[in-house]
Order: C-alpha cells, then sequence, then structure tokens
C-alpha cells in the first residue's frame, strides 16, 4: 500500500481520498501532533500578528500628540462626529430590527402568498453596496431628481421649491435597508431552528398571538437576533461611502479628510483609534448579551406546520414583505438600469482597465487570504492549545474593523519599514532608493488580507470540520509525510469549501471602498473607486455603470447564503 500511494497518479487524487477515508473508519485514536506541526503553529502566530500590528500602530500614535490640533478638532468637528456616529448607530439598530425581525418571523413560521418567493428575495439587498442604494437615492431625491421635478410639475410648485434629500433620516433609512438582512438572515436561522412546539405550548396555557411571539418566540431567538444586529452595526460605522454621498459626517469621513485633506496622518491615525475603540467596545458588549442569552432549539422544530395566514392578515404580511423587496432591490435596481442604458457610451478601453484591476486585486487576495485562512484552520484544528486559539480569534478580528481604520495602521507601519529600508540602503550603497512598499499593491493586498480573513476563514473550517483526524492518520500510517497529507488528501477533500471562501473573498474586494481608495497605487483605480469619483461629482448615471457590475457581482455571495440558510 505505501507503493500504491507513493505512485499514485495525480487524477487518483479523489479515489486515493477516499481509500484512506475508508481505510481510517476503524482507526479512531485521537490526534497527537508531533514536531512537524509546529511550523503550523508558529504560521498561526506571525498571521495573527500580521493583524496586530497595524492596530498597535493606531493606538500608538498618541505618543505624537500634538495638543494644538485636538483642542482645535474638540471643538470643531469631534462633538459632531461623536453625534452623528450615535444617530446612525441608534438608527439603523432600530431600522434593521423592525423590518429584519418581523419579515424572519413571517417566512419562517408562517403560511401567506408569496412566501416561497419572498423568503429568499428579501436577501437580495445584500447584492447593493450601500454606496450604490445611497447615491440611487439622492439621484432620485435631489433637487433635479424625478421626484422634485415631479411635485413641481404636478402641483404647480416654483421653480426654487424644494425639499433637502441628504438628511440623517435618508441615510439612516438607506442602510436599513441595505443592513437588515444580516438581522433577518439569523434571525430566520433562529425562528426556524426553535419550530411552533414552544409558539403553540405557550398559545395553549392561554397565551394570544402577539404575547406568544414577545414572551416566548423572540426571547429564544434572542442570540441569533443579537448576532445579525452586531454585523449590520460594524458594517454601518465601517461604512464610508454611503455616508460620503450624504455628506453625512463620520469617523470614516473624517479619517479621509484628515488623511487626504490636511496630510496629517497621525491626526488620521488618532480619529482611526477613537473607531477602532467604539467597534472593540461594541464587540465585546455583543459578545456578553450573546452569552448571556442562551436559549435551547426544540429538535424537529422544522417539520413542524406553519401558521395559516388568511384575509387581511396574509394580505398584510404579503404587502409587507414585498414592499421592502422593491423599495430596498428592484426600484434601485431599475433606476440603475435606466441610467447605465443612457451612459452607455461612456463604456469605453477605460472601463476594461477598471475591471482587470479589480478582478485582478479580487484574485491576488482571494489567493492570499484563502492560504492564511486554511493555515489558521489546519493549526486549530491539530492544536487543541490556547495560544492557537487565541491567535485565531485575533486573526477574526479583521472583519470587524473599518477598512479606513486598517488602512491608516498599514500605511504607518509600512511607511516606516520603508523609511529603515531606505536607511539601511543609503548606508549601504549611497542609492536613495525612496518608499518601495507604501503606495503599492503590497498595502492593499494587507489590508484586504487583514480585512476579510475571517470571510475566508469560514467556509474552510467548516470544511475541515467534516474531515475525521483518523483520516490524517491513516494517510500517516501509509507513509505519507506531513506536507503530502495536506497535498494529496486535504487539499482535494477541501476543494469546494476553499472555491467558496476564493469567492466570497473576491466579492467582498471588489466591492472594498475605503481602503482601496485610501491605499490603492497611483492609477490604480477600480470600480468602487469610479462609483466614488463619479457621485463626488453628481454623477448619478455615469456612476450606474460601474455600480451595475458590482450588483451583478454582488448576486454571488447572496445566492451562496440563500442556498446555505433559506431552507425549503
Amino acid at each position: 500500500m505505501n507503493e500504491d500511494w507513493a505512485g499514485a497518479p495525480g487524477g487518483a487524487v479523489a479515489r486515493t481520498a477516499e481509500d484512506i477515508a475508508a481505510a481510517a473508519s476503524a482507526q479512531q485514536r485521537p490526534l497527537r501532533p508531533g514536531r512537524e506541526s509546529e511550523p503550523w503553529r508558529w504560521a498561526s502566530r506571525l498571521l495573527a500578528l500580521s493583524v496586530v500590528v497595524p492596530l498597535a500602530v493606531i493606538l500608538g500614535s498618541w505618543l505624537f500628540l500634538d495638543p494644538q490640533v485636538w483642542v482645535h478638532l474638540g471643538g470643531t468637528i469631534l462633538p459632531g462626529l461623536l453625534t452623528n456616529t450615535l444617530w446612525l448607530v441608534c438608527g439603523v439598530a432600530l431600522g434593521t430590527l423592525l423590518l429584519g425581525v418581523p419579515l424572519a418571523w413571517l417566512t419562517a413560521t408562517c403560511d401567506f402568498p408569496g412566501r416561497r418567493f419572498l423568503d429568499w428575495a428579501l436577501m437580495l439587498p445584500f447584492a447593493l453596496p450601500a454606496y450604490v442604494l445611497a447615491f440611487v437615492f439622492v439621484g432620485v431625491f435631489d433637487f433635479s431628481g424625478p421626484v422634485q421635478a415631479g411635485l413641481r410639475e404636478l402641483f404647480g410648485l416654483g421653480p426654487t421649491w424644494s425639499f433637502e434629500a441628504r438628511t440623517t433620516l435618508g441615510v439612516i433609512l438607506v442602510m436599513t435597508l441595505v443592513l437588515y438582512p444580516y438581522v433577518y438572515m439569523l434571525a430566520r436561522v433562529s425562528f426556524v431552528g426553535q419550530g411552533q412546539r414552544a409558539y403553540e405550548a405557550a398559545r395553549s396555557l392561554g397565551l394570544g398571538p402577539w404575547s406568544a411571539f414577545y414572551q416566548v418566540s423572540l426571547p429564544i431567538a434572542r442570540p441569533g437576533i443579537v448576532a445579525g444586529l452586531s454585523l449590520a452595526l460594524m458594517e454601518a460605522l465601517a461604512d464610508f461611502g454611503a455616508v460620503s454621498v450624504f455628506n453625512f459626517d463620520t469617523f470614516t469621513t473624517a479619517i479621509y479628510k484628515a488623511w487626504f485633506g490636511f496630510f496629517d496622518l497621525q491626526s488620521a491615525a488618532q480619529l482611526a483609534s477613537i473607531l477602532l475603540l467604539i467597534v472593540l467596545v461594541a464587540l465585546v458588549v455583543e459578545r456578553r448579551q450573546r452569552d448571556r442569552a442562551r436559549f435551547t432549539d426544540q429538535p424537529g422544530g422544522v417539520t413542524q406546520r406553519r401558521i395559516r395566514l388568511r384575509g387581511r392578515q396574509a394580505l398584510a404580511a404579503s404587502g409587507f414583505a414585498w414592499t421592502v423587496v422593491l423599495v430596498a432591490f428592484v426600484l434601485p435596481v431599475v433606476r440603475l438600469t435606466t441610467w447605465a442604458w443612457q451612459s452607455r457610451s461612456d463604456l469605453d478601453p477605460r472601463y476594461f482597465e477598471l475591471f482587470l484591476h479589480t478582478a485582478a486585486l479580487g484574485a491576488m487576495a482571494g489567493l492570499l487570504t484563502v492560504t492564511a485562512a486554511f493555515v489558521l484552520a489546519y493549526a486549530n484544528r491539530y492544536h487543541r492549545d490556547a495560544s492557537t486559539a487565541l491567535s485565531v480569534r485575533i486573526g477574526m478580528l479583521g472583519y470587524a474593523l473599518p477598512g479606513s481604520v486598517l488602512a491608516v495602521g498599514i500605511m504607518l507601519s509600512l511607511t516606516w519599514v520603508d523609511n529603515r529600508i531606505a536607511d539601511t540602503l543609503l548606508w549601504l550603497t549611497g542609492i536613495d532608493t525612496g518608499l518601495v512598499l507604501s503606495g503599492t499593491v503590497i498595502a492593499l493586498l494587507m489590508a484586504y488580507f487583514a480585512r476579510f480573513l475571517a470571510v475566508a476563514y469560514g467556509p474552510v473550517d467548516s470544511s475541515l470540520e467534516r474531515i475525521r483526524p483518523s483520516i490524517r492518520e491513516a494517510a500517516r500510517s501509509l507513509g505519507a509525510g506531513q506536507w503530502e497529507t495536506v497535498r494529496r488528501v486535504y487539499l482535494p477533500m477541501l476543494r469546494p469549501g476553499l472555491l467558496t471562501a476564493a469567492l466570497l473573498v473576491l466579492v467582498d474586494v471588489m466591492k472594498e471602498m475605503p481602503a482601496t481608495l485610501l491605499l490603492r497605487p497611483f492609477g490604480w483605480d477600480t470600480l468602487a473607486v469610479r462609483i466614488y469619483g463619479l457621485t463626488a461629482e453628481g454623477e448619478w448615471e455615469r456612476a450606474a455603470l460601474p455600480a451595475l457590475a458590482l450588483l451583478l457581482v454582488g448576486l454571488v455571495p447572496v445566492i451562496l447564503l440563500m442556498r446555505r440558510s433559506i431552507g425549503r
């Protein structure tokens, strides 16, 4: 069998893995990592370090505090930033709960006209980046948009009559319509998992429909709701494009202005550190809330019968869900398509260059991130020690951090490294090399890596969990070394998970705006950067072409999510 293993052709890898799996069925001994497994542990620590360093650099920026700058900021923009952030967080929290939880309850436990279509259609707004829906909203409701122009013509109002479209309520509404699917998806999973037994038991004890929902079903679903709400709020805090369209100043816009407006990277880092602390506090609060809210799902709940709505109740449920789908997805897509058709003359070779840049960054980031995710997942799987578990948790931290925060930390880190390299080479050779890392694709890839490592880790880790440790031992008993086992057994069996992870990272990189905008090399524009440039000039129609391309790409992870989380 050793000869069969060593001489197996590449085309027989899958068969070899299956044979090993069959041979391992009788070998269920616990895995004991040897010395040759140590590189995986150290690699996981280095990967975690690559996420920690930019954050430490950001916090260390306070060592270079300029009191006069902060006296000025404290008396001018800082109170407004804190107020706007508070309004945004509270508004998005309320809005996503009011949309996500009722919709999740209706589609998970009730039966009404159109439910089978609506239960997955309600996730379609995931495909729309917030900044795309923002400029569609402003373009429709602004002074020269069709709504105000139609009202002036319909009611004979004067040519100067108008109302302000870029309001706090407007940005909260846009963010809510884009982010409610987080709450909807996870709350729906919770409602489906608990089934109808607890609800029906509460009804049999005399509680009305609303009382049973609020006192029984809602508390059981609380962990999923809190998890979805925390994701929505993290995205709201990290947003840059949508708030820029609305001229709504938050920490992300202030970081950009401090960096590119005043060329003060230290002040940008200090502003980023405040946002970083807000995010870390939110993460701690969310973790404690979930720990306090642990309930046991009802076994077999998925097979319980649904509540059949009739008459006005069915009409109200169907109308509510259809209105959300129309306002959050269908109408914006129709408007984008109309604008894209009107500006089709803009489709020239420059757009193919944008596509190339965007796809190339996504592919490189996907390869890098999925490789790192596999290393972390493999190390965590076979080194059940505290340091490896901590490395994984640190690596997952980046997804909760705004791209602008990571961009500032990476730029400061690379600038320091560049200066040390330049000084050393100048001393050795007398040649001034200048900056060799800052302002290059390397900086972008570092930001993408830290930001989306958690995105890749999920599918890879879940796929790895399906492989029994005995399979590895069976391969080792056949004479395979560590790397041979990984190459000939694990990688073929993990191929679906690796491809899913790479695809998710690719799509997220293509839509990422703040990190790309802050770190991209000169002339290396992407579709997201193009949208920002056009919307900053009020060119809504011309921004529709790249936005429509991102929308089509964004449908890919939505389809994957629907296949995984929407039960029929």
